[in-house]
């Protein structure tokens, strides 16, 4: 998949099931639903990065 951008993030189509590693992968369903959040409250640019990496930290 390569490295995605984290506003592309919360527009991909999430995984059926979450695999609940460590470090979740961009597409599992909690991190594609707390980056909506982020998206829906404003949150842009090097700030929406940091969101990224700590909706991915298990």
């Amino acid at each position: 998949m390569g490295k995605v951008k984290a506003k592309e993030v919360s527009s991909l189509k999430p995984k059926k099931k979450c695999c609940r590693k460590k470090t979740r992968c961009v597409k599992c369903p909690v991190v594609v639903m707390r980056m909506k959040k982020c998206e829906a409250a404003g949150i842009s640019g090097k700030d929406l990065r940091k969101a990224l990496k700590q909706a991915r930290a298990a």
